[in-house]
Order: C-alpha cells, then sequence, then structure tokens
C-alpha cells in the first residue's frame, strides 16, 4: 500500500477529506522527529517503537574487491516492531 492508497483508505474510514488524512500524517510524521531528536524514542502504541541507535567506527570489506575498508560511525533509527504485532503476522515457531 503506498501513500496515496494509505491516505484515500483513511479518508475513507474515518469520513474526512483526504487532505486531512495527510496533514495527520504530516504531523505525526513532524511530532516522531521531534521526539527522536529529543528523547531518542517514538512509540506509536500497538505498532512500532523508533529508537536513536549509534553505531560505532568498524572494519568492514569491500564486496566487490575483497579489500578491508574502515566503516565511520554513524547515527541511525531503527524500527522495533511491537511483540503483539509480531505474533500477530510471524508464524509460529
Amino acid at each position: 500500500m503506498g501513500k496515496s492508497e494509505l491516505f484515500s483508505n483513511f479518508a475513507e474510514r474515518f469520513e474526512v477529506k483526504r487532505t486531512f488524512a495527510r496533514e495527520y500524517f504530516d504531523y505525526l510524521t513532524e511530532l516522531a522527529e521531534a521526539e527522536l531528536k529529543r528523547s531518542g524514542e517514538f512509540v506509536l502504541p500497538g505498532l512500532v517503537k523508533l529508537v536513536v541507535q549509534k553505531r560505532k567506527a568498524r572494519m568492514g570489506r569491500n564486496p566487490a574487491t575483497g579489500e578491508a575498508i574502515k566503516i565511520p560511525a554513524k547515527i541511525v533509527v531503527k524500527a522495533r516492531i511491537v511483540k503483539q504485532l509480531k505474533d500477530a503476522v510471524l508464524p509460529k515457531k
């Protein structure tokens, strides 16, 4: 499902204009950015937890040449799916 389909789906389900649904998601994005910058994590209850993670510098290998290269330290955002959703979607072992 793409963005356009998602906005249309929400607009239809909650009987609002499609532009309002888009504004809702735009605000949610802004809120997530602000919260990640402030505290380092953002939670959408029942769906996902976004977490800022600092990665250390490390040695890697260029897959094309096999040459050892240094990978610099960086900051990334990781998405952790909540257990309840994982259990509902993934097959049990």
